[in-house]
C-alpha cells in the first residue's frame, strides 16, 4: 500500500514538472512571438493560466504531505511529545474542517463553473476550478490519515518531529545535498 502511495505522489511532482515546464514553454514562446514577430497565440495565454491553477494546488497537495507549509513551529518545537501530539491533533481537525470547507465552496460553484466557457479555448471553466475537488479530497485524505494514526497511537515518532520542526523529510535533505 505504501508503494502504491508513494508512486502517486511520484506521479504528482511529474505532473507539477510537467505543468511548470508547459507554462513556461507557453509564456515564453508568446513573449518571442510578442516581441519579436508582433503576433501571439491567444491559446497559450489561457492554457498557461490554467496549468498555474493546477500547478498550485497540486504543488499544495505535495506540500501538505511533506509538511512543508509555511508555519510556526517555535512553540511546538518547545513542548514535550504529548503537547506536541496534541497540537498535531488540533491543527489536523482544523485542516479537515478547511478541506470540508473548500470541498462545499467548490461544489457550490460547479454548476455556475460548469455552464461559464473560456473565451478562447471554449472548456467549461470546471476544468480550472475543479482542481478544489482533488485538491480538498486529497488533503483531507492525507491529514485524515494522519489523524487516525494519531489516535491510534500508530503515528511515526519521525512525523511528529517534523510537524513540530525539529527534522526535515528526505526529500528535504536530498535538496540540501544537491545545492551543496
Amino acid at each position: 500500500m505504501r508503494s502504491v502511495l508513494d508512486a502517486g505522489y511520484r506521479f504528482l511532482e511529474l505532473l507539477i514538472v510537467l505543468l511548470l515546464v508547459g507554462m513556461v514553454g507557453m509564456v515564453f514562446g508568446n513573449v518571442v512571438l510578442r516581441y519579436g514577430f508582433d503576433s501571439g497565440i491567444d491559446v497559450w495565454e489561457e492554457l498557461s493560466r490554467c496549468f498555474f491553477v493546477w500547478l498550485t494546488f497540486i504543488g499544495a497537495v505535495v506540500v501538505h504531505r511533506e509538511h512543508a507549509h509555511l508555519g510556526v513551529d517555535a512553540m511546538v518545537k518547545a513542548m514535550p511529545q504529548l503537547g506536541r501530539k496534541a497540537c498535531m491533533a488540533i491543527t489536523d481537525v482544523l485542516i479537515l474542517i478547511c478541506c470540508a470547507v473548500f470541498f462545499w465552496g467548490t461544489w457550490q460553484q460547479a454548476g455556475i463553473n460548469a455552464t461559464n466557457y473560456a473565451p478562447i479555448t471554449g472548456l467549461p471553466m470546471i476544468f480550472v476550478y475543479g482542481i478544489g475537488f482533488f485538491t480538498s479530497i486529497a488533503m483531507g485524505a492525507i491529514t485524515g490519515a494522519r489523524l487516525l494514526a494519531l489516535l491510534t497511537g500508530r503515528i511515526d515518532p519521525k512525523e511528529v518531529a517534523m510537524f513540530a520542526g525539529d527534522i526535515e523529510d528526505e526529500a528535504a535533505h536530498e535538496i540540501k545535498g544537491l545545492l551543496e
